[in-house]
């Protein structure tokens, strides 16, 4: 067995490596930094047009990163498939819980999600609109392959990690919640720690014990909630 396809494959379930399935993951791991320690492709012209159109920045280095694999193989690597003919992997960051906390911008702490995928989402979102981290208080590890997918790689543009609960903190804690006074431009500045909860059950009593402010995004009358990653990208781009 070729060592690329062992280590590809192997990365699925690695806690040492990440899994980057598709050019997005690939091209943001490429522009920040990341150390891409296998990379295949099965067709170099597709990719080297994707890379063209979407990637200029990186384009040579990804493909003198890539090897050619048979197409055949591809199903090997992504049984699921991928939206471009490019996966690999590359070494995971050493990120601490203080790395996040000590980040430089609004932090969002996402107590208990429960998919990956807007785990990522909101990753993507916090990377766009320049927060300082994201920290994971729960079971969810936000290097996790879907999440790693829903974010676009975009794990290294800033620190992300994960805990069993908030540590102690002098950064001000600031819950989002519907029973919260309305969110305002200005209410969210650098230092903030904004708490979000599940869509079905919220913030914790415990994380809202803690919280200097209970804030709420204004909706429509008899909307209840907002999709993990819409609420975080609103109070971002609204609270600023």
């Amino acid at each position: 067995m070729p060592r690329w396809y062992a280590a590809i494959t192997g990365g699925r379930n690695s806690t040492d490596v990440v899994l980057l399935e598709g050019l997005h993951p690939v091209k943001h791991a490429l522009r920040f930094g990341a150390i891409i320690t296998h990379l295949a492709t099965w067709d170099r012209a597709g990719l080297a047009s994707l890379a063209t159109a979407l990637a200029p920045d990186v384009k040579e280095t990804l493909l003198a990163l890539a090897v050619d694999v048979p197409l055949a193989d591809a199903s090997l690597l992504a049984p699921k498939g991928v939206p471009s003919p490019v996966i690999g992997v590359a070494a995971r960051p050493i990120v601490t819980v203080n790395d996040v906390l000590g980040a430089t911008g609004p932090v969002i702490v996402c107590e208990n999600p429960r998919h990956f995928g807007n785990v990522g989402a909101v990753i993507r979102v916090a990377a766009a609109a320049g927060a300082g981290g994201v920290l994971i208080v729960g079971d969810a590890d936000p290097w996790h392959p879907t999440a790693v997918r829903a974010a676009a790689g975009l794990q290294f543009a800033l620190p992300v990690a994960r805990c069993d609960e908030l540590p102690e903190t002098n950064r001000p804690i600031v819950a989002l919640d519907g029973a919260g006074e309305t969110l305002n431009p200005g209410m969210l500045d650098d230092a903030v720690l904004l708490v979000v909860g599940t869509e079905r059950a919220g913030v914790t009593q415990t994380l809202r014990d803690r919280a200097v402010q209970t804030v709420a995004l204004p909706m429509r009358p008899g909307v209840s909630s907002l999709n993990l990653a819409t609420a975080v990208a609103a109070a971002l781009y609204r609270g600023r």
